[in-house]
C-alpha cells in the first residue's frame, strides 16, 4: 500500500477527510430527482409486478425431477397460463403461479385443471401429488391495505421519536430521505419488472430502518458538534454539518459494507448456488434498499438538515455575521475538520488560526 494511500485510509478511518459534501448538495440532489422521477414515471406506466398475495392468482406445486424453469414455463402456458411465475424450490421442488382472475369460474377451473395434469405429466407423476391453491383478489386486496397501514404507522413512529429525541427538522429530513429509498426501490423494481411478494415488504421495512440508523448517527455527531461548533460562532451550521459527516463517513461505509455482504450472501449463494429461489425477493429488495439509504443518508438527509437549519434567523444572522467578518477570521469546514478531527479530542474550530494582532509602531 503506498504511503498517500495509506494516509488517505488514516485519515478516514479517523474521520479527518476533508470532503465538501455541502457544496455538492445541488448536485447529488439532481442526481436522486432524476432516479426518482425515472422511477415515478415507469410506476405510472407500467405498475408494479404484484404477486398472487397481493392481487389474488392460483398456485401450483409438485415435487420435479431437474426440470428447468424455461422447461415448465413452456408446458403451462400451453396449459392455458398466461405470464407465469416458476420458481424451483430446493433444485427439485416447482412452484407456479398465475394471475386467472380474469377468468370465469368453469375457466378458471378447466385452466387450473389443466396445469395441474400439464405438471403431472411432466414430472410423471399423478395429478393427486399436483397441490393448488387458490388466493382470491379480496384476500389479496386485505393484504395489501395491512402493508400499506404498516407501512404508514412505521413513518409515523419514526418522525414522532426522532422529533422527540432531537428536534422537528431532522425528523423532516429522516422522513424525506425515507421516501427517497422507498421511491427508489420501487421504482427499480418496476422498472425491471421484479415481483413484489410479502418477502419484498418485510425487505423494505428493514431497509428503512438501516436507513434510519444512518441517518441517526450523523445527527447524533451534528447535535454533539453543535454544542460547541456554533457557540463560539466560528461556524456555519453548514459548515458544522459538513464536519459531523466527514466524522461519521467511516462508520457509514462500515455499516453499510456489513450490512451488505450478508445481503450478497442471501442473493448469489443462498438463492442462485443452493436454489432458494424464494430469496431472491427478500435479498433483492434488502440490497437496492441499503445501497439507496447508503446513499441518502450522507447526501440526502444531512444536506436537507442544513437547508433547512440555514432558514433560521438565529443561523442567517450567523452566517452574516461570519461573512462580514476578515477572511482568515471564519472557519472553513475543511479547516474544521482538519482541527477537530475526532481522534485528537479537541473542540471544533479550537485549532484555527486567530489572526495576529498588528503591532504598533511606536513614536
Amino acid at each position: 500500500m503506498s504511503t498517500s494511500v495509506k494516509a488517505r485510509f488514516l485519515r478516514l478511518y479517523h474521520g479527518e477527510t476533508t470532503i465538501d459534501f455541502i457544496g455538492r448538495t445541488r448536485k447529488f440532489f439532481l442526481i436522486s430527482a432524476a432516479v426518482v422521477i425515472l422511477g415515478l414515471v415507469s410506476l405510472g406506466v407500467r405498475g408494479l409486478n404484484l404477486g398472487i398475495d397481493f392481487k389474488g392468482g392460483t398456485a401450483w406445486e409438485v415435487i420435479g425431477t431437474n426440470q428447468s424453469v424455461a422447461d415448465v414455463t413452456r408446458v403451462v402456458e400451453a396449459a392455458g397460463a398466461t405470464q407465469p411465475t416458476v420458481y424451483i424450490l430446493g433444485g427439485s421442488t416447482i412452484h407456479v403461479e398465475a394471475d386467472l382472475n380474469a377468468l370465469s369460474p368453469a375457466e378458471l377451473t378447466a385452466t387450473e385443471n389443466g396445469v395441474a395434469a400439464a405438471l403431472s405429466q411432466l414430472v410423471g407423476k399423478d395429478i393427486d401429488q399436483v397441490s393448488v391453491s387458490t388466493i382470491g383478489p379480496t384476500w389479496g386486496g386485505q393484504v395489501t391495505a395491512k402493508a400499506r397501514l404498516a407501512l404508514i404507522v412505521f413513518l409515523i413512529a419514526v418522525v414522532i421519536y426522532i422529533s422527540l429525541r432531537f428536534e422537528p427538522k431532522m425528523a423532516i429530513a429522516a422522513l424525506v430521505a425515507m421516501l427517497h429509498d422507498l421511491l427508489v426501490t420501487l421504482g427499480v423494481y418496476s422498472l425491471f419488472g421484479f415481483q413484489i411478494t410479502p418477502d419484498t415488504v418485510i425487505a423494505l421495512l428493514t431497509i428503512l430502518g438501516y436507513s434510519l440508523y444512518d441517518t441517526v448517527v450523523v445527527f447524533d455527531r451534528v447535535r454533539d458538534n453543535s454544542k460547541n461548533a456554533l457557540v463560539g460562532g466560528g461556524m456555519t451550521y453548514s459548515g458544522m454539518v459538513n464536519l459531523s459527516m466527514n466524522q461519521t463517513l467511516a462508520r457509514s461505509l462500515n455499516t453499510s459494507l456489513v450490512a451488505v455482504i450478508p445481503v450478497m450472501s442471501v442473493l448469489f449463494v443462498g438463492a442462485e448456488l443452493l436454489g432458494a429461489t424464494t430469496l431472491r425477493e427478500y435479498g433483492l429488495a434488502l440490497f437496492i434498499g441499503l445501497m439507496s439509504g447508503a446513499y441518502s443518508s450522507i447526501f440526502i438527509a444531512s444536506p436537507l438538515l442544513a437547508l433547512l437549519k440555514e432558514r433560521e434567523p438565529r443561523m442567517k444572522e450567523l452566517r452574516l455575521r461570519l461573512e462580514t467578518k476578515a477572511p482568515r477570521q471564519s472557519v472553513s469546514p475543511a479547516d474544521a475538520a482538519r482541527a477537530a478531527g475526532p481522534s485528537s479530542g479537541r473542540t471544533p474550530g479550537a485549532n484555527v488560526i486567530q489572526p495576529k494582532a498588528r503591532k504598533q509602531k511606536r513614536r
